[in-house]
């Protein structure tokens, strides 16, 4: 009879444990002898962006698990599509949720700011382990106060937790292995490396480069041979694998040459069925990416309209030293935003090979399933694996 209701349902507050919750919310104000009004809001929204933040380090740690695992297939894209979407849901909502702190005037914050002492949001630990999780590069991080971010955490399991995602494959790493194992980059029968070379060739030809020819007009043509010149160039730095990486060497780009051009075909064959979960995949990347950016940008104007140029209560440079965190250093999936450059018309868009064509489609017979049309589960574990069933195994580690 105990044991039973020792197992019987909580109620709501208990489930929720309320009771401990809700008493979180200790006003420095107060505890000084005079509580100021509007603390309670500043407390309350930052405990809400934690409280979400810990929600979006389960997602994300869900969809690197379900990428690192030997069972990866195309069977369990749908979960990782819906955590992901959450993810950018819930940056959404917290990019909104300044409006609800921007309603605290400078004045009203002033009145407290002081019982602050040297606490900071750049001591959220959770928004670092979240940064370094997605794949924020170390080297490309802004120090604080001329140190390490990771100086700022001393306690033993917050160092712990900071060097355990630092060392495990980050999102950006787990995405690149996958996409280098786009089908189609590899197969004899449909090379599309070579085919998009020679496609973009012939659209610079007879868009600009045959105008160009025909055209009599001094400075029009000096226009056209400049724009065709400068459309070569830039498509040389993906074509050639040399010129790719010396952008990686110079930070400039995230993915392996070979990734990119997985991603790339993904994104010009995003119509074939097998391409469009893949393809959802890395639009919500980028708008994971945005939103991030967003966030920083909201929460620099938020600063800037607060204390203005004010020393940070951490003791950095406060706005000076937000502002510096926008840019394309922070941008994880930075080559995801610049496969736009490299588009090119659909008329120009190499077409796909009949076997190819299978490959992409759904509906695999049990024949093309024998023949290792469908998922090869082994495509990492052998090395001298066939390029033809390396294509093949996209969605299988």
């Amino acid at each position: 009879m105990e044991e039973d209701k020792a197992a019987a349902p909580k109620n709501y507050q208990e489930y929720l444990m309320l009771q401990r919750l809700l008493k979180c919310q200790v006003l420095q104000s107060a505890e000084a002898g005079k509580a100021v009004h509007d603390e309670h809001l500043f407390i309350i929204t930052h405990q809400a962006y934690e409280l979400w933040f810990k929600q979006m380090l389960f997602e994300i740690d869900s969809v690197r698990d379900t990428f690192a695992s030997p069972s990866m297939n195309e069977s369990r894209m749908l979960n990782v599509i819906n955590r992901l979407q959450r993810v950018s849901l819930i940056l959404k909502l917290l990019v909104d949720q300044f409006v609800i702190l921007e309603t605290m005037t400078p004045l009203d914050f002033l009145e407290f700011r002081q019982h602050l002492s040297t606490a900071s949001g750049f001591q959220s630990l959770q928004f670092r382990l979240i940064e370094n999780k997605l794949g924020v590069k170390q080297e490309n991080r802004v120090k604080y106060n001329q140190q390490h971010y990771m100086k700022v955490f001393s306690d033993e399991e917050s160092v712990k937790m900071l060097m355990e995602s630092v060392e495990q494959p980050s999102l950006l790493l787990l995405l690149e292995k996958w996409l280098e194992r786009t089908p189609g980059l590899q197969r004899h029968d449909f090379r599309f490396w070579q085919a998009f070379e020679i496609a973009v060739g012939r659209w610079l030809d007879e868009t600009i480069y045959q105008p160009y020819i025909e055209e009599t007009d001094p400075k029009i043509k000096e226009t056209l041979m400049a724009e065709y010149q400068k459309q070569k160039d830039s498509f040389d730095t993906i074509l050639d694998p040399i010129k790719y990486n010396t952008f990686i060497e110079r930070g400039e780009r995230r993915l392996s040459h070979k990734a990119f051009q997985g991603a790339l075909l993904i994104s010009l064959y995003r119509d074939e069925p097998r391409f469009h979960q893949p393809f959802q995949v890395l639009t919500l990347l980028m708008d994971i990416d945005s939103l991030m950016t967003k966030w920083r940008y909201n929460h620099v104007m938020m600063v800037q309209r607060m204390i203005g140029s004010k020393v940070g209560t951490g003791g950095s440079s406060g706005y000076h030293y937000l502002r510096s965190t926008i840019s394309d250093r922070y941008k994880v999936f930075l080559d995801l935003f610049n496969l736009s450059t490299y588009v090119i018309p659909r008329e120009y868009i190499p077409p796909l090979t009949m076997s190819m064509k299978r490959t992409l489609s759904t509906l695999f017979t049990e024949a093309e399933s024998e023949s290792g049309i469908e998922d090869q589960s082994s495509s990492l574990e052998s090395s001298d694996q066939s390029t033809e069933e390396a294509s093949n195994a996209m969605f299988t580690t």
